[in-house]
């Protein structure tokens, strides 16, 4: 069955995957980012990229009317936008903290909040949150990014049984490591701390795991979440969360059933 589905961060790795996927799907695929000069080849296979930023409420605002104009509803809001903040919570400056919050969470709810209403009128719809293992467990230098990702699961949560009576389904997405764009801004933000840092060996070794993993067969392929994302969209009863992608469920379950100390134990034998 065609549906109409928006996706936030739709310009690289995970977002534009899926989307290409659910375009040859047959589905009515709106992708939306920042970068939409990164988008045209969606356009040319059958979608509608449109420039968005999920910071900016008169942006959504308009790609959302624009949506409703041309098709009279959205079946499922996949809100995927998001990136990595690293470093120290003693060096990352409060400003980029914020700026991650903003991204990652409110992001996610200024996107609900605009369709949401649409989706109460029709009496059905599907929203997707990606979280990330990290918002279940944890590593160092990672404090801001597992602060959003925390933070996504119990929005999501409250969201589901918020809008349970309208017959609109809330899911989270959990990947585990995927071969994005996200190593590389892991580096990028290391990059902008100072080599005064007190913490710059423990960056060195992040660093050095992050480039290993990237070699060699430490992450899984986007399409991992691309079948997923097809498969939650054709679901009449989609579960409330998906967990995939390599070492999310071992890493998830180490974390639920180790206890802190052994966990922080096991993480930092890593450093």
């Amino acid at each position: 069955m065609k549906k109409v589905i928006l996706i936030t961060g739709a310009s690289s790795g995970m977002g534009k995957q899926t989307a290409i996927k659910l375009i040859q799907e047959g589905h009515s695929v709106y992708p939306v980012a920042r970068r939409i000069d990164q988008m045209q080849n969606l356009k040319s296979l059958g979608g509608y990229p449109m420039q968005m930023d999920v910071t900016n409420e008169n942006d959504i605002q308009n790609v959302v009317e624009s949506i409703l104009k041309k098709e009279g509803k959205i079946d499922v809001l996949w809100n995927n936008a998001g990136y990595g903040l690293y470093g120290s919570v003693e060096d990352v400056s409060l400003e980029e903290a914020r700026k991650q919050m903003e991204v990652n969470v409110f992001g996610i709810a200024a996107m609900s909040q605009k369709v949401v209403p649409q989706m109460r009128k029709q009496k059905s719809g599907i929203i997707i949150n990606t979280s990330s293992m990290g918002g279940k467990m944890y590593f160092p230098m990672g404090a801001w990014y597992h602060a959003s990702k925390h933070a996504v699961e119990g929005l999501s949560d409250c969201m589901r049984l918020e809008l349970k009576q309208f017959n609109i389904k809330v899911v989270v997405l959990e990947p585990g490591f995927i071969a994005t764009e996200f190593g590389s801004v892991l580096i990028n933000n290391f990059s902008k701390i100072s080599g005064q840092s007190a913490y710059s060996g423990m960056m060195t070794k992040i660093i050095d795991g992050t480039k290993k993993a990237a070699q060699g067969n430490g992450s899984s392929k986007p399409s991992v979440i691309a079948d997923t994302i097809s498969k939650i969209v054709s679901s009449k009863n989609p579960k409330t969360r998906y967990r995939v992608g390599k070492f999310a469920k071992p890493m998830v379950w180490m974390r639920t059933y180790l206890g802190d100390r052994l966990f922080d134990k096991i993480v930092m034998s890593q450093m």
